[in-house]
């Protein structure tokens, strides 16, 4: 290869939200090399396993490359023109029979990565008509951001760098490689790590303090931190008394919640709780990092979510080097259109917090409640890089749902569960074949950084980007004024016109990306756009939708201590915690890429040794997972790192070993704020697969 032939484009990854910076080469309109971006904040010329093995993922010879249509016997492979001819006739029939509302849509990506995919998605879906968008953020996150909006008025976020990383049901190891670099660094330099979780992770052997807690009871535990801290005087009052409102209504609440109750509750000591408020709260420029979803998927979700940030606040640890930031935001130009003929999303109206807070209004509706409204109010779906029947709560009734649908639609890379239900499949082109951003640094990791995605190469074999997709149905549905920009290059250059950085800077100059704002570790008398212009202990926001203003616990249903175990216990016994991460995989995507199965071959099911020996289960048997609500097949992992009495599992597998199968998205167990399904914690038993009957092979 000659230098003559070969070119480098600057990129981000999208096979997780941290979308790492990535140098590109490409020879004969191929890529032949993938490597980290040197010069990137973030990953600094690292790549996980996943990242490295993005030419693997582009050119894999399973990859959809042609529109499919089902038929009697199958798929069957058809040209464009018919696929969109079809689905336009399709959706025009739907929206002249039912309304525009009985289409939904569900996009895998929460928009962070993939910005382009969703923001054109929510365009088409208001031009047709639907209020009816769905995504992970029902499920995954937005918990964590409405409930800091809640409380602040924005999203302050955690930085890399910290003198005490207090991870909170997070395990960077395997879901969040930048900040383990981030901690290998400063644990050198004296920064100290808490680890709080069911499973004693690597780091937590090297850790000032392992607490081994019962999964689902984190909002107990935060607030006995609050009592130690209130009743030790070891709060930040200078800060509190500037910035806060709400303070003297918490003391008086947090005097029930002892380090001995929550002892009862959590699994962990009195003493060990007073130990960590102490630490934490005597340590400046400390913060709590929390694991994507871990606090997101409980019974006490949105109450755990604000005392952690009331937690953070009280002790002064908001907009201070190593705490949690207010980092500037990115501005790009709005191409959200209002939906036509308006409505709010489905489910909205039973969790009115997850929509509105002080007239600001989020696009999303209650993914959970997707099954039980199919066929009733929705009668058809397109789902784009996403793979719902997996990834989403009680895959069963999923499956059965989509079944029932007149028309699904799936815009994606491979084949999947989801695409096996589909009635059209279109091929979906990859982050290095079209034109994006990549700008979520600062929603993750607090780096107000931003880098053009430059094309690298054409698309594979007939796959066409959102854009065309899109464009191509509204030519046919008399709708061609809805996508104005010929190209995605032009759409980029659109959606950075209001940036400081714009595209001829980004492209030509700085084609590594660049910050576009800096952050400044101040606090101002605006800074906080709550009604009450500072930080919100007290909640007339949550007191508003007839919720405790000030952060409560509830025991989830299903849980030893809980309402169901009466019911449940007896025959379900063991605590279930679904949603472990693997760095070799994000959800159910890679999981084709034989050089990652290698290292991960099966979904395991973590267990310790007295509950292996108690269902008389070895290392490496195959398993079979139960629930009241399904049955999933993994292999155990007996690990004396996991609690004793717990199953741990991970999120993402196809087939029988789909955690989801396990899982219930019925409204009693949906967490009672924003709709989140409990998934943290459940009941459920093992029992072994008969070893003829148990596929083989170690477990890594």
């Amino acid at each position: 290869m000659t230098q003559s032939n070969t070119k480098k484009t600057y990129s981000g990854c999208v096979l997780c939200y941290h979308s790492c910076g990535i140098e590109v080469d490409v020879a004969d309109g191929k890529v032949v090399n993938v490597q980290g971006q040197q010069s990137h904040p973030l990953n600094k010329g690292y790549l996980c396993p996943k990242g490295r093995a993005t030419i693997d993922h582009i050119y894999h010879p399973s990859r959809l490359r042609h529109p499919l249509k089902k038929d009697g016997t199958g798929f069957k492979p058809i040209s464009w023109d018919q696929a969109l001819d079809e689905i336009a006739a399709k959706l025009n029939d739907i929206k002249a029979k039912y309304g525009p509302e009985a289409l939904g849509f569900f996009c895998g990506s929460v928009g962070v990565e993939n910005f382009e995919m969703v923001a054109l998605t929510h365009r088409f879906r208001a031009a047709y008509g639907s209020p009816n968008y769905f995504s992970v953020e029902s499920i995954c996150y937005r918990m964590r951001i409405r409930c800091r909006q809640i409380t602040f008025g924005k999203y302050p976020v955690e930085e890399l760098n910290s003198r005490l990383y207090v991870l909170w049901g997070h395990n960077p190891n395997e879901s969040d490689f930048p900040l383990r670099l981030a901690i290998t660094k400063n644990l050198r330099r004296g920064a100290k790590i808490v680890v709080i979780d069911p499973k004693r992770i690597k780091l937590a052997d090297k850790a000032e303090m392992y607490l081994k807690i019962r999964p689902g009871t984190d909002g107990a535990l935060a607030l006995a931190m609050m009592h130690v801290i209130i009743n030790e005087n070891l709060y930040d009052k200078a800060f509190i008394d500037r910035w806060t409102m709400g303070f003297d209504q918490l003391v008086p609440h947090v005097q029930p919640y002892t380090p001995e109750w929550a002892e009862k509750i959590t699994w962990i000591p009195a003493d060990d709780i007073r130990k960590l408020a102490r630490l934490f709260a005597t340590t400046r420029g400390a913060a709590i990092y929390q694991g994507t979803c871990t606090q997101d998927q409980q019974a006490n979700g949105t109450q755990t979510n604000r005392a952690i940030a009331i937690l953070q606040t009280i002790v002064g640890g908001i907009n201070v080097p190593g705490g949690w930031v207010l980092s500037p935001r990115l501005s790009l130009k709005n191409i959200f259109l209002s939906t036509e003929g308006g409505g709010q999303p489905l489910g909205t109206d039973k969790y009115p917090l997850f929509y509105e807070l002080w007239g600001r209004t989020s696009p999303y509706g209650i993914v959970s409640m997707v099954p039980e409204s199919i066929p009733d109010k929705l009668k058809g779906f397109i789902v784009l890089g996403g793979n719902p029947v997996v990834t989403m709560p009680d895959a069963n009734a999923f499956k059965a749902a989509f079944r029932r649908l007149p028309l699904l639609v799936v815009y994606e890379q491979f084949m999947t569960d989801t695409t096996a239900l589909a009635d059209y499949i279109l091929p979906a082109t990859s982050h290095l074949e079209g034109w994006s951003i990549a700008y979520n640094y600062n929603v993750c990791h607090c780096l107000p950084y931003l880098i053009i995605r430059e094309q690298a190469i054409e698309p594979v074999g007939e796959c066409r980007s959102v854009l065309d997709m899109y464009k191509g149905l509204c030519e046919r549905m008399n709708m061609r004024e809805v996508f104005p920009w010929p190209t995605e290059k032009e759409l980029v250059k659109d959606l950075l016109q209001p940036c400081e950085l714009d595209f001829d800077y980004l492209h030509h100059k700085k084609p590594e990306g660049d910050f576009y704002q800096e952050k400044a570790y101040e606090t101002t008398d605006d800074m906080w756009r709550t009604p009450s212009g500072k930080i919100e202990i007290y909640s007339q926001a949550l007191a508003d939708v007839g919720f405790d203003p000030l952060p409560t616990y509830i025991e989830p249903q299903k849980s030893p201590q809980g309402k169901r175990w009466k019911e449940l216990g007896e025959t379900y016994p063991l605590i279930l915690s679904t949603g472990q991460r693997d760095l070799f995989y994000t959800a159910s995507q890679m999981h084709h890429i034989d050089g990652l199965r290698r290292h991960r071959p099966f979904a395991v099911a973590e267990i310790a040794p007295q509950t292996a020996a108690r269902y008389n289960i070895t290392h490496g048997q195959e398993v079979v997972i139960e629930t009241d609500r399904g049955q999933a097949r993994m292999h155990a992992r007996v690990d004396d790192r996991i609690a004793e009495g717990l199953v741990m599992v991970p999120h993402g597998w196809h087939g029988d070993g789909n955690c989801n199968l396990l899982t219930d998205c019925r409204a009693e167990s949906r967490e009672p704020i924003m709709g989140y399904p409990t998934w943290k914690s459940q009941l459920c038993t093992l029992r072994p697969v008969e070893p003829s009957a148990a596929s083989s092979g170690p477990i890594p």
